[in-house]
Protein backbone atom coordinates (compact mmCIF):
# COMPACT_ATOMS: atom_id res chain seq x y z
CA UNK A 1 0.00 0.00 0.00
CA UNK A 2 1.39 3.21 -1.05
CA UNK A 3 0.82 6.26 1.25
CA UNK A 4 0.89 9.67 -0.25
CA UNK A 5 2.09 12.58 1.86
CA UNK A 6 1.19 16.22 0.97
CA UNK A 7 3.47 18.71 2.46
CA UNK A 8 1.66 21.97 3.45
CA UNK A 9 3.67 24.98 2.53
CA UNK A 10 4.20 27.52 5.33
CA UNK A 11 2.27 30.82 5.17
CA UNK A 12 4.17 33.84 3.99
CA UNK A 13 5.37 36.16 6.75
CA UNK A 14 2.93 38.98 5.81
CA UNK A 15 -0.04 36.64 5.93
CA UNK A 16 0.95 35.38 9.37
CA UNK A 17 1.00 38.95 10.70
CA UNK A 18 -2.41 39.62 9.17
CA UNK A 19 -3.88 36.60 10.91
CA UNK A 20 -2.44 37.65 14.27
CA UNK A 21 -3.82 41.20 13.96
CA UNK A 22 -7.26 39.85 12.98
CA UNK A 23 -7.26 37.57 16.01
CA UNK A 24 -6.33 40.44 18.35
CA UNK A 25 -9.04 42.69 16.91
CA UNK A 26 -11.61 39.98 17.44
CA UNK A 27 -10.63 39.71 21.09
CA UNK A 28 -10.80 43.47 21.56
CA UNK A 29 -14.24 43.75 19.97
CA UNK A 30 -15.58 41.06 22.26
CA UNK A 31 -14.07 42.71 25.35
CA UNK A 32 -15.56 46.12 24.49
CA UNK A 33 -19.13 44.95 24.22
CA UNK A 34 -19.45 43.62 20.73
CA UNK A 35 -20.83 45.58 17.86
CA UNK A 36 -22.23 48.35 20.07
CA UNK A 37 -18.73 49.71 20.57
CA UNK A 38 -18.15 49.92 16.88
CA UNK A 39 -21.13 52.26 16.34
CA UNK A 40 -20.29 54.63 19.19
CA UNK A 41 -18.41 57.08 16.95
CA UNK A 42 -21.59 57.64 14.93
CA UNK A 43 -23.30 59.05 18.05
CA UNK A 44 -20.60 61.67 18.59
CA UNK A 45 -22.00 64.23 16.16
CA UNK A 46 -25.25 64.32 18.15
CA UNK A 47 -23.28 65.41 21.20
CA UNK A 48 -21.79 68.29 19.26
CA UNK A 49 -25.30 69.55 18.51
CA UNK A 50 -26.18 69.87 22.20
CA UNK A 51 -25.46 73.63 22.44
CA UNK A 52 -28.39 74.41 20.13
CA UNK A 53 -30.93 72.76 22.44
CA UNK A 54 -29.44 72.78 25.89
CA UNK A 55 -27.09 75.76 26.09
CA UNK A 56 -29.14 77.53 28.80
CA UNK A 57 -28.75 74.57 31.13
CA UNK A 58 -25.01 74.73 30.78
CA UNK A 59 -25.15 78.35 31.85
CA UNK A 60 -25.20 77.15 35.44
CA UNK A 61 -21.49 76.69 35.13
CA UNK A 62 -20.81 79.94 33.31
CA UNK A 63 -23.63 82.19 34.55
CA UNK A 64 -21.53 85.18 35.67
CA UNK A 65 -19.99 85.64 32.22
CA UNK A 66 -23.19 85.05 30.28
CA UNK A 67 -25.35 87.22 32.49
CA UNK A 68 -22.96 90.15 32.41
CA UNK A 69 -23.15 90.48 28.66
CA UNK A 70 -26.68 89.32 27.98
CA UNK A 71 -28.50 90.16 31.17
CA UNK A 72 -31.93 90.48 29.55
CA UNK A 73 -31.83 86.76 28.81
CA UNK A 74 -31.59 85.97 32.51
CA UNK A 75 -35.26 86.59 32.82
CA UNK A 76 -36.23 84.41 29.96
CA UNK A 77 -34.24 81.21 29.97
CA UNK A 78 -35.96 79.71 33.00
CA UNK A 79 -38.23 77.44 30.92
CA UNK A 80 -35.11 75.90 29.42
CA UNK A 81 -34.55 74.25 32.76
CA UNK A 82 -36.86 71.51 31.58
CA UNK A 83 -34.19 70.47 29.10
CA UNK A 84 -31.44 70.39 31.70
CA UNK A 85 -31.08 66.57 31.70
CA UNK A 86 -30.10 66.75 28.03
CA UNK A 87 -27.19 69.01 28.92
CA UNK A 88 -24.96 66.22 30.13
CA UNK A 89 -22.41 67.41 27.59
CA UNK A 90 -21.20 70.20 29.87
CA UNK A 91 -18.58 71.54 27.43
CA UNK A 92 -21.50 72.95 25.43
CA UNK A 93 -21.58 75.77 27.97
CA UNK A 94 -18.85 77.53 26.05
CA UNK A 95 -21.42 78.60 23.46
CA UNK A 96 -24.18 79.62 25.89
CA UNK A 97 -23.47 83.39 25.90
CA UNK A 98 -23.81 83.67 22.13
CA UNK A 99 -27.10 81.78 22.12
CA UNK A 100 -28.55 83.91 24.91
CA UNK A 101 -27.58 87.14 23.20
CA UNK A 102 -29.43 86.30 20.00
CA UNK A 103 -32.61 85.05 21.65
CA UNK A 104 -32.98 87.46 24.57
CA UNK A 105 -35.45 89.98 23.08
CA UNK A 106 -37.91 87.35 21.86
CA UNK A 107 -37.66 85.22 24.99
CA UNK A 108 -38.17 88.13 27.38
CA UNK A 109 -41.66 88.65 26.02
CA UNK A 110 -43.10 85.22 26.60
CA UNK A 111 -41.16 82.54 28.41
CA UNK A 112 -42.25 82.81 32.00
CA UNK A 113 -41.04 84.39 35.22
CA UNK A 114 -37.44 85.25 35.97
CA UNK A 115 -35.66 82.79 38.27
CA UNK A 116 -32.90 83.52 40.76
CA UNK A 117 -29.83 81.47 39.84
CA UNK A 118 -27.44 82.36 42.64
CA UNK A 119 -27.26 83.66 46.18
CA UNK A 120 -29.45 86.72 46.79
CA UNK A 121 -27.78 90.12 47.11
CA UNK A 122 -29.34 93.38 48.38
CA UNK A 123 -31.50 95.18 45.79
CA UNK A 124 -31.32 98.97 46.13
CA UNK A 125 -34.47 100.67 44.84
CA UNK A 126 -34.67 104.41 44.16
CA UNK A 127 -38.38 105.15 44.42
CA UNK A 128 -40.80 108.05 44.17
CA UNK A 129 -43.83 105.80 44.47
CA UNK A 130 -46.16 105.46 47.43
CA UNK A 131 -46.31 101.68 47.21
CA UNK A 132 -42.54 101.16 47.16
CA UNK A 133 -41.93 100.20 50.79
CA UNK A 134 -44.90 97.84 51.31
CA UNK A 135 -44.15 96.31 47.91
CA UNK A 136 -40.51 95.77 48.85
CA UNK A 137 -41.48 94.23 52.18
CA UNK A 138 -43.84 91.76 50.48
CA UNK A 139 -41.27 90.99 47.80
CA UNK A 140 -38.62 90.18 50.40
CA UNK A 141 -41.03 88.00 52.34
CA UNK A 142 -41.96 86.11 49.17
CA UNK A 143 -38.50 85.71 47.62
CA UNK A 144 -36.02 86.11 50.46
CA UNK A 145 -34.22 88.84 48.49
CA UNK A 146 -33.22 91.76 50.74
CA UNK A 147 -34.24 95.23 49.54
CA UNK A 148 -33.40 98.82 50.44
CA UNK A 149 -35.72 101.67 49.47
CA UNK A 150 -34.27 105.14 48.87
CA UNK A 151 -37.41 107.28 48.84
CA UNK A 152 -37.45 110.81 47.43
CA UNK A 153 -39.27 112.97 44.89
CA UNK A 154 -38.52 112.23 41.25
CA UNK A 155 -36.35 115.30 40.64
CA UNK A 156 -33.87 114.64 43.47
CA UNK A 157 -33.74 110.94 42.59
CA UNK A 158 -32.88 111.70 38.98
CA UNK A 159 -30.23 114.15 40.13
CA UNK A 160 -28.80 111.41 42.34
CA UNK A 161 -28.74 108.97 39.41
CA UNK A 162 -26.93 111.56 37.29
CA UNK A 163 -24.35 112.19 40.01
CA UNK A 164 -23.68 108.44 40.23
CA UNK A 165 -23.32 107.90 36.48
CA UNK A 166 -19.81 106.46 36.80
CA UNK A 167 -20.55 104.56 40.00
CA UNK A 168 -24.26 103.72 40.31
CA UNK A 169 -25.50 102.86 43.77
CA UNK A 170 -28.96 101.75 42.60
CA UNK A 171 -30.24 98.54 41.10
CA UNK A 172 -33.58 99.85 39.87
CA UNK A 173 -35.62 103.06 39.88
CA UNK A 174 -39.43 103.37 40.17
CA UNK A 175 -40.92 106.75 39.26
CA UNK A 176 -43.77 108.43 37.38
CA UNK A 177 -43.22 109.63 33.84
CA UNK A 178 -41.85 107.96 30.72
CA UNK A 179 -39.97 111.08 29.61
CA UNK A 180 -37.46 110.85 32.45
CA UNK A 181 -36.95 107.16 31.69
CA UNK A 182 -36.41 107.89 28.00
CA UNK A 183 -33.81 110.48 28.98
CA UNK A 184 -31.95 107.94 31.12
CA UNK A 185 -32.22 105.43 28.30
CA UNK A 186 -30.67 107.92 25.89
CA UNK A 187 -27.71 108.22 28.26
CA UNK A 188 -27.21 104.46 28.29
CA UNK A 189 -28.21 104.15 31.94
CA UNK A 190 -31.03 101.61 31.51
CA UNK A 191 -30.99 97.93 30.67
CA UNK A 192 -32.50 97.34 27.23
CA UNK A 193 -34.39 94.41 25.75
CA UNK A 194 -36.49 93.32 28.72
CA UNK A 195 -40.28 93.17 28.93
CA UNK A 196 -41.85 90.95 31.60
CA UNK A 197 -44.08 88.07 30.55
CA UNK A 198 -47.31 89.49 32.01
CA UNK A 199 -50.87 89.90 30.65
CA UNK A 200 -50.85 93.60 29.75
CA UNK A 201 -54.21 95.06 28.78
CA UNK A 202 -54.50 97.41 25.79
CA UNK A 203 -53.42 100.42 27.83
CA UNK A 204 -50.42 98.52 29.15
CA UNK A 205 -49.37 97.37 25.69
CA UNK A 206 -49.49 100.94 24.43
CA UNK A 207 -47.12 102.08 27.18
CA UNK A 208 -44.35 99.49 26.62
CA UNK A 209 -41.45 101.29 24.90
CA UNK A 210 -40.11 99.83 21.66
CA UNK A 211 -36.63 99.74 23.17
CA UNK A 212 -37.90 97.61 26.09
CA UNK A 213 -35.78 99.82 28.32
CA UNK A 214 -38.29 100.41 31.11
CA UNK A 215 -41.36 98.63 32.47
CA UNK A 216 -44.73 100.41 32.90
CA UNK A 217 -46.51 99.49 36.14
CA UNK A 218 -49.67 101.62 36.02
CA UNK A 219 -51.03 104.95 34.77
CA UNK A 220 -52.42 108.20 36.11
CA UNK A 221 -53.05 111.58 34.45
CA UNK A 222 -51.01 114.74 34.86
CA UNK A 223 -52.72 118.08 34.68
CA UNK A 224 -55.83 117.43 36.76
CA UNK A 225 -57.30 120.72 37.94
CA UNK A 226 -58.71 120.59 41.46
CA UNK A 227 -60.50 123.72 42.65
CA UNK A 228 -62.37 125.05 45.67
CA UNK A 229 -66.04 125.26 44.73
CA UNK A 230 -66.65 127.77 47.52
CA UNK A 231 -64.20 130.23 45.96
CA UNK A 232 -64.51 129.44 42.22
CA UNK A 233 -68.08 129.61 41.01
CA UNK A 234 -67.30 129.50 37.29
CA UNK A 235 -64.36 127.15 36.74
CA UNK A 236 -62.26 127.41 33.56
CA UNK A 237 -63.24 125.30 30.56
CA UNK A 238 -59.89 125.44 28.74
CA UNK A 239 -56.26 126.01 29.60
CA UNK A 240 -56.41 129.39 27.88
CA UNK A 241 -59.12 130.43 30.35
CA UNK A 242 -56.54 130.43 33.15
CA UNK A 243 -55.04 133.53 31.55
CA UNK A 244 -58.22 135.55 32.14
CA UNK A 245 -58.15 138.36 34.72
CA UNK A 246 -60.91 136.69 36.76
CA UNK A 247 -58.48 133.91 37.68
CA UNK A 248 -55.53 136.15 38.49
CA UNK A 249 -53.47 134.85 41.40
CA UNK A 250 -55.69 131.79 41.87
CA UNK A 251 -53.65 129.03 40.22
CA UNK A 252 -50.80 126.93 41.59
CA UNK A 253 -48.71 124.09 40.18
CA UNK A 254 -45.51 122.12 40.84
CA UNK A 255 -42.02 122.84 39.54
CA UNK A 256 -41.31 120.15 36.91
CA UNK A 257 -37.64 120.14 37.86
CA UNK A 258 -38.64 118.73 41.26
CA UNK A 259 -41.95 117.00 40.61
CA UNK A 260 -41.63 114.20 38.06
CA UNK A 261 -45.37 114.06 37.24
CA UNK A 262 -45.35 117.76 36.29
CA UNK A 263 -42.88 117.65 33.42
CA UNK A 264 -45.21 115.57 31.18
CA UNK A 265 -47.89 118.21 31.85
CA UNK A 266 -45.56 121.00 30.74
CA UNK A 267 -44.43 119.00 27.71
CA UNK A 268 -48.06 118.23 26.92
CA UNK A 269 -48.98 121.90 26.99
CA UNK A 270 -46.13 122.66 24.61
CA UNK A 271 -47.30 119.86 22.35
CA UNK A 272 -50.90 121.14 22.46
CA UNK A 273 -49.87 124.68 21.61
CA UNK A 274 -47.66 123.73 18.68
CA UNK A 275 -44.14 123.69 20.06
CA UNK A 276 -41.68 124.67 22.78
CA UNK A 277 -41.70 128.40 22.03
CA UNK A 278 -45.49 128.55 22.07
CA UNK A 279 -45.52 126.65 25.35
CA UNK A 280 -42.98 128.99 26.92
CA UNK A 281 -45.11 131.95 25.89
CA UNK A 282 -48.15 130.36 27.57
CA UNK A 283 -46.37 129.80 30.88
CA UNK A 284 -44.96 133.33 30.83
CA UNK A 285 -48.51 134.67 30.49
CA UNK A 286 -49.68 132.35 33.25
CA UNK A 287 -46.96 133.71 35.51
CA UNK A 288 -48.01 137.24 34.65
CA UNK A 289 -51.52 136.27 35.72
CA UNK A 290 -50.23 135.34 39.17
CA UNK A 291 -49.18 131.66 38.88
CA UNK A 292 -47.85 130.17 42.12
CA UNK A 293 -45.14 127.49 41.81
CA UNK A 294 -44.47 124.94 44.55
CA UNK A 295 -42.33 121.82 44.84
CA UNK A 296 -44.62 118.79 44.90
CA UNK A 297 -48.27 117.70 44.84
CA UNK A 298 -48.40 117.71 48.64
CA UNK A 299 -47.15 121.28 48.99
CA UNK A 300 -49.34 122.61 46.19
CA UNK A 301 -52.44 120.99 47.68
CA UNK A 302 -51.52 122.34 51.11
CA UNK A 303 -51.60 125.85 49.60
CA UNK A 304 -55.04 125.05 48.20
CA UNK A 305 -56.15 123.92 51.64
CA UNK A 306 -55.03 127.14 53.32
CA UNK A 307 -56.66 129.32 50.68
CA UNK A 308 -53.39 130.70 49.31
CA UNK A 309 -54.56 129.45 45.91
CA UNK A 310 -58.00 128.49 44.67
CA UNK A 311 -57.04 126.04 41.91
CA UNK A 312 -54.22 123.48 41.78
CA UNK A 313 -52.76 121.69 38.75
CA UNK A 314 -51.51 118.34 40.03
CA UNK A 315 -51.39 114.62 39.29
CA UNK A 316 -54.83 112.97 39.06
CA UNK A 317 -54.18 110.60 41.95
CA UNK A 318 -53.29 113.46 44.30
CA UNK A 319 -56.25 115.54 43.10
CA UNK A 320 -58.70 112.67 43.60
CA UNK A 321 -57.39 111.98 47.11
CA UNK A 322 -57.70 115.66 48.05
CA UNK A 323 -61.29 115.80 46.81
CA UNK A 324 -62.11 112.67 48.82
CA UNK A 325 -60.93 114.38 52.00
CA UNK A 326 -62.45 117.81 51.39
CA UNK A 327 -66.05 117.89 50.09
CA UNK A 328 -65.74 121.44 48.71
CA UNK A 329 -63.00 120.41 46.29
CA UNK A 330 -63.81 119.24 42.78
CA UNK A 331 -61.59 117.72 40.09
CA UNK A 332 -61.93 118.54 36.40
CA UNK A 333 -59.83 117.67 33.34
CA UNK A 334 -59.35 120.44 30.79
CA UNK A 335 -58.58 119.34 27.22
CA UNK A 336 -56.04 117.98 26.96
CA UNK A 337 -54.16 116.32 29.81
CA UNK A 338 -51.21 113.96 29.52
CA UNK A 339 -51.27 110.25 30.27
CA UNK A 340 -48.70 109.53 32.99
CA UNK A 341 -47.36 105.98 33.37
CA UNK A 342 -45.35 104.88 36.37
CA UNK A 343 -42.25 102.93 35.30
CA UNK A 344 -39.47 100.72 36.56
CA UNK A 345 -36.00 101.03 35.07
CA UNK A 346 -33.08 98.67 35.70
CA UNK A 347 -29.50 99.88 35.96
CA UNK A 348 -27.59 98.82 32.84
CA UNK A 349 -24.32 98.75 34.81
CA UNK A 350 -25.57 96.67 37.74
CA UNK A 351 -24.16 93.17 38.28
CA UNK A 352 -26.10 90.38 36.58
CA UNK A 353 -27.50 89.12 39.88
CA UNK A 354 -28.89 92.56 40.74
CA UNK A 355 -30.46 92.86 37.28
CA UNK A 356 -32.09 89.46 37.75
CA UNK A 357 -33.53 90.52 41.11
CA UNK A 358 -34.79 93.81 39.62
CA UNK A 359 -36.61 91.86 36.91
CA UNK A 360 -38.14 89.66 39.59
CA UNK A 361 -39.28 92.77 41.46
CA UNK A 362 -40.91 94.23 38.32
CA UNK A 363 -42.71 90.94 37.71
CA UNK A 364 -43.85 90.85 41.33
CA UNK A 365 -45.28 94.38 41.04
CA UNK A 366 -47.25 93.31 37.95
CA UNK A 367 -48.51 90.07 39.51
CA UNK A 368 -52.01 89.84 40.97
CA UNK A 369 -50.53 90.02 44.46
CA UNK A 370 -48.41 93.03 43.58
CA UNK A 371 -51.34 94.86 42.02
CA UNK A 372 -53.44 94.34 45.15
CA UNK A 373 -50.60 95.87 47.18
CA UNK A 374 -50.46 98.86 44.80
CA UNK A 375 -54.20 99.41 45.16
CA UNK A 376 -54.05 99.39 48.97
CA UNK A 377 -50.66 100.88 49.86
CA UNK A 378 -51.28 104.60 49.29
CA UNK A 379 -54.97 105.47 49.23
CA UNK A 380 -54.13 109.19 49.43
CA UNK A 381 -52.01 109.05 46.30
CA UNK A 382 -50.43 106.38 44.14
CA UNK A 383 -53.07 103.72 44.77
CA UNK A 384 -55.48 105.88 42.75
CA UNK A 385 -54.16 104.66 39.40
CA UNK A 386 -55.40 102.91 36.28
CA UNK A 387 -54.14 99.29 36.16
CA UNK A 388 -52.49 98.02 33.00
CA UNK A 389 -52.87 94.31 33.76
CA UNK A 390 -55.79 92.27 32.45
CA UNK A 391 -58.32 91.48 35.18
CA UNK A 392 -57.22 94.26 37.55
CA UNK A 393 -59.69 97.14 37.94
CA UNK A 394 -59.13 100.67 39.28
CA UNK A 395 -60.58 101.78 42.58
CA UNK A 396 -64.26 102.82 42.28
CA UNK A 397 -63.59 106.47 43.12
CA UNK A 398 -61.76 107.02 39.83
CA UNK A 399 -63.63 108.19 36.73
CA UNK A 400 -63.43 105.97 33.66
CA UNK A 401 -60.22 106.80 31.81
CA UNK A 402 -62.18 106.95 28.55
CA UNK A 403 -64.07 109.99 29.88
CA UNK A 404 -60.86 112.01 30.37
CA UNK A 405 -59.48 113.99 27.38
CA UNK A 406 -56.00 112.48 27.46
CA UNK A 407 -53.11 112.69 25.06
CA UNK A 408 -49.87 110.71 24.84
CA UNK A 409 -46.61 112.62 24.91
CA UNK A 410 -43.81 110.89 23.00
CA UNK A 411 -41.26 110.14 25.76
CA UNK A 412 -38.29 110.03 23.40
CA UNK A 413 -39.11 113.38 21.78
CA UNK A 414 -39.72 115.21 25.05
CA UNK A 415 -37.39 113.13 27.17
CA UNK A 416 -34.45 114.48 25.16
CA UNK A 417 -35.42 118.01 26.22
CA UNK A 418 -36.27 117.40 29.86
CA UNK A 419 -33.17 119.07 31.33
CA UNK A 420 -33.38 122.06 29.00
CA UNK A 421 -37.09 122.71 29.65
CA UNK A 422 -36.88 122.12 33.40
CA UNK A 423 -33.99 124.55 33.67
CA UNK A 424 -35.88 127.17 31.65
CA UNK A 425 -38.99 126.73 33.84
CA UNK A 426 -37.00 127.06 37.06
CA UNK A 427 -35.21 130.19 35.88
CA UNK A 428 -38.17 131.95 34.27
CA UNK A 429 -41.39 130.71 35.89
CA UNK A 430 -40.72 129.22 39.32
Amino acid sequence: MIRLHRRIAPLPTSARWFAIVALLLSVLVTACGGTDATVAPTAAPAATKAPTTAAPAAATTTAPTAAATTAPAVATTAPAATTAPAAASAPAGTTAPAAAATTAPAASAGSGPTKLTGAAVPLVIYAAHGAAQPMADAFTMTTGIPTKIVAESTGPLLAKVQAETNNPQWGMIWIDGAEAMASLDGQGQLLKGYTPDVPYNDLGKSLVPKTQSFVPTGATVTGALVYDTAAVKNPPATWEDLLKPEYKGMTGMNNPAISGPTYPFVAGQMQNLGGVDQGKDYFKKLKTNGLHVYTTNKVTLAALGTGEIKMAIVQSSAATAAAQKTPTLKVIYLPKVSLLPSNIGIDAKAPAQVQTEAKMFAEFVLSQKGQEIMKAADLSGDSLYYPIITGVTPLPVLPALATIPTQTVDPYVWGARVNEINQWFTENIA
